[in-house]
């Protein structure tokens, strides 16, 4: 295939099955053929046939209704390119499956879709039985690579872990996972995050010290325009950040909406403060005698308005 006819079938389609002999010399025409339309920007699926050496004897030997089933269950370019790698290494092997693990974190790192990585890396680590987490640090090993604290990245930060551990003791799980969550939203989705989680989620809304100052470099950067994420980690010097990031990055949230996640994270956060406030106008209100009769009915309205709002709150 020329790029020249691959610009022709781009401009006639935009999904181009590829279906060449199945012996080694067509698969690699596979691999050269799906470089040229992936760079036009094509949605690629290859055609996997078996029982026939290619396509024109599948159909004479079978007939060409089961040919058209096998052109619907075409698989996409990770897929091929994960099984091609499979077929070239024993995974029962431990050595194998280690280089196994490296080739198809070199695949997912070229993903440019966030989305479409996830659900590969989620198939991935139930097809072949390997921790979502190990393919997570893999991959965002591999994206970071360019950046000047990747060699950080690939150390052990034993004082990392010590301050992990510390904080744990102050702040509960469940706020350090949603403070967490709103740091790999900010990175993993600017454009939907950004404008909505900065009105809600302040510097003074998160509990753990070393969640703030990453959140107060990100909101600084993405206030200067800087939304291109790809390089954050260029953006950070220490190496308790870069670890900590690195960690929320490979760290599986579960989260199938993210508009959902976005609603429910500001839900809470406007939740905190309304009951934040409310319990200091209730402490106000105990000092009675202190306030005049303006300042108590100011208060009072107030703490009906606050009142009304919590309900409303799912």
């Amino acid at each position: 295939m020329t790029e020249a006819q691959g610009r022709l079938l781009r401009r006639h389609s935009e999904q181009v099955i590829l279906g060449y002999d199945a012996d080694g010399a067509g698969q690699a025409a596979i691999l050269r053929g799906m470089e040229i339309l992936q760079n036009l920007g094509c949605d690629i699926r290859v055609l996997q046939i078996e029982g026939a050496k290619d396509p024109d004897e599948y159909v004479v030997k079978y007939g060409p209704e089961r040919f058209q089933k096998c052109v619907e269950s075409a698989i996409s370019l990770v897929e091929f390119k994960v099984k091609v790698l499979k077929k070239q290494l024993n995974i029962e092997n431990t050595n194998d499956k280690i280089k196994f693990l490296n080739e198809i974190a070199k695949i997912l790192a070229k993903i440019g879709n966030q989305m479409e990585r996830e659900i590969y890396v989620d198939k991935l680590a139930k097809e072949y039985k390997i921790s979502k987490e190990a393919i997570w640090a893999e991959v965002n090993k591999l994206m970071y690579k360019d950046s000047s604290g990747s060699k950080k990245l690939e150390k052990k930060v034993i004082a990392a872990q010590v301050v992990k551990e510390e904080k744990q003791e102050m702040v509960s799980e469940a706020i350090l996972k949603r403070e967490n969550m709103v740091i790999y939203l900010l990175i993993n989705e600017t454009e939907k995050a950004y404008e909505k989680l900065k009105l809600v989620v302040t510097l003074e809304s998160f509990k753990d010290e070393l969640n703030k100052q990453i959140l107060k470099k990100l909101y600084e950067e993405l206030e200067k325009g800087n939304i291109n994420t790809n390089h954050i980690l260029d953006w950070f010097e220490e190496e308790k950040m870069i670890s900590h990031i690195t960690e929320i990055m490979a760290y599986d949230f579960e989260i199938t909406d993210i508009s959902k996640a976005l609603e429910d994270l500001i839900n809470i956060y406007e939740k905190e403060k309304l009951v934040d406030r409310r319990n200091k106008i209730l402490k106000q209100l105990e000092t009675a005698s202190e306030l005049s009769g303006e300042e108590m009915k100011s208060l009072e309205n107030e703490l009906n308005d606050i009142i009304l709002k919590l309900a409303k709150i799912k």
